[in-house]
C-alpha cells in the first residue's frame, strides 16, 4: 500500500507554465497509479509570489494515525520533511509502529530525524539518476 501527498496544481487561464505544470504533474500522477500508489490530494495556494501546499500534511498525519490504529502497517516510510508531522509520528510509536524518514541531504529535518526509528538522506548523486539533467 503505497501514498502519495501532494497539492493540486490548477491551470491557470493564459499561464502557460501552470498548464505545463499540469500536465506534468497528470503524468506524474498516471505513472504512479500504474504502479499501485493511491494519490492524496491537497492543494496550492497562492501567497506573494509563492505557492504553497495545503491540507497535504493534516492527510498525512491523519492516514499514519489512523492506519496504526487500524494496525494497516508495522512500519510508515514517511518521505517528508515537514515537523508538523511529529505528534502523529509520536502517537504511532506509542502505538507500536516504526516509523523510517526518509528526507533529503542538503536540507534534512533534524526533528524527523530524531523521532524516526530509521533515517536516510538522499544525496543529489542518488537523485540525478531519476531526473532529467535539465532540472540541476
Amino acid at each position: 500500500m503505497y501514498f502519495y501527498y501532494v497539492g493540486l496544481v490548477r491551470k491557470e487561464k493564459g499561464n502557460l507554465k501552470s498548464e505545463e505544470l499540469v500536465r506534468n504533474q497528470q503524468r506524474l500522477f498516471a505513472n504512479l497509479q500504474n504502479q499501485g500508489w493511491e494519490i492524496k490530494k491537497g492543494y496550492m495556494m497562492a501567497r506573494d509570489k509563492d505557492y504553497k501546499e495545503k491540507g497535504v500534511d493534516v492527510k498525512l498525519a491523519v492516514d499514519i494515525l489512523d492506519m496504526a490504529y487500524q494496525n494497516k502497517y508495522d512500519t510508515a516510510v514517511v518521505v517528508s520533511s515537514d515537523t508538523d508531522l511529529i505528534p502523529g509520528v509520536v502517537r504511532a510509536k506509542e502505538l507500536g509502529k516504526k516509523i523510517e524518514y526518509i528526507g533529503f541531504s542538503h536540507r534534512p529535518s533534524f526533528g524527523m530525524q530524531r523521532y524516526a526509528d530509521i533515517s536516510r538522506l538522499l544525496t543529489k548523486i542518488e537523485l540525478e539518476k531519476f531526473l532529467s539533467k535539465t532540472l540541476f
